[in-house]
């Protein structure tokens, strides 16, 4: 047995099954009950994955810091796979956006039948969510609870961890959407980002499913601080932006910003529908028909910006 497996079978609390494929261990997994072993690690990558609860990462030490691992535990693991700092020295470090999904949360995908669960699935039918993005985005649901009668759309950072969740009334009945109080400074599904590839700005989750194609929705009308540096950090060249159309200011105060920065940006025209009414063929379609905004163009949206109208540009 290597000192890493007999690490990890202390700190995940039993013994690893070898599979078949080289450097893979099955654990029982901590984070459910699950009758079976659901925790996939990798030690050679790193990389962990609870089957059934849906969480993961790239690195170890974020498997230790969710399980409590000891200063001991965290320098061993140093010792044992380096290229990263201990965690012990950063333990003290408060949180600042705590996000947990409801304990009410159901996924969709994995979960009894029940008349909330077939309303909300539903309910996303008719807004072109499929089952393979029920499972993509990790969908769920909550019947009680502070969120219940409500969908859950949860957004993951790149290494699997939640950062929000946006949670959506099937109903009607009262306020369509209720997310958690915390802070939207967050890069929205950036699990599946690909920052070679250029960028699509969007509002909400909905609007990001119906695109699909590298979206990324802001939760609002504005960039994140987090997202914008990324976008800087990594020098993405290309951004489409696809607020809804009654964001017009917003967009183009992005538009501006964007592009004073060297970025190529591309203000699609939506007019009266938002991305996730029109759906994905005809968002696409209106994507690839876009051309480069210029700089009069620019000049032209702001000049009619104030009449709430949408340039053919």
């Amino acid at each position: 047995m290597s000192q890493i497996v007999s690490l990890l079978n202390r700190v995940v609390g039993n013994r690893g099954r070898q599979l078949k494929k080289a450097n893979e261990y099955m654990y029982w997994s901590p984070f459910t009950s699950h009758h079976k072993p659901k925790l996939q690690i990798n030690t050679q990558t790193q990389k962990w994955h609870c089957w059934v609860s849906n969480q993961g990462g790239h690195k170890l030490y974020q498997l230790f810091k969710k399980l409590k691992a000891s200063k001991e535990q965290y320098d061993e693991l140093t010792d044992l796979v380096g290229g990263f700092q201990s965690l012990s020295s950063n333990r003290e470090k408060v949180k600042e956006n705590i996000v947990r999904l409801p304990k009410e949360f159901k996924p969709l995908w994995n979960s009894k039948d029940g008349i909330i669960k077939r309303h909300s699935i539903n309910y996303l039918k008719k807004r072109g969510i499929t089952m393979g993005d029920v499972i993509r985005y990790n969908i769920g649901y909550c019947e009680d609870g502070v969120y219940g009668n409500r969908i859950i759309i949860p957004s993951y950072n790149s290494d699997g961890e939640l950062n929000y969740f946006v949670g959506r009334d099937i109903y009607s009945g009262g306020m369509k959407y209720k997310n958690p109080p915390v802070s939207k400074d967050v890069i929205g599904f950036e699990l599946f980002v690909n920052w070679d590839e250029p960028l699509i700005l969007c509002e909400g989750s909905f609007d990001a499913m119906a695109i699909r194609r590298n979206a990324i929705p802001l939760f609002g009308k504005t960039i994140p601080k987090k997202l914008k540096m990324k976008i800087y950090e990594k020098r993405v060249k290309q951004i489409y932006i696809l607020l809804d159309s009654d964001a017009i200011k917003d967009s183009i105060k992005i538009t501006d910003d964007l592009m004073r920065n060297g970025i190529d940006v591309y203000f699609v025209n939506l007019k009266e529908e938002d991305p996730s009414d029109m759906g994905f063929k005809k968002v696409i379609n209106l994507i690839k028909e876009t051309k480069q905004t210029s700089f009069s163009d620019l000049m032209r949206m702001k000049l009619n910006g104030k009449k709430r109208k949408y340039m053919e540009i």
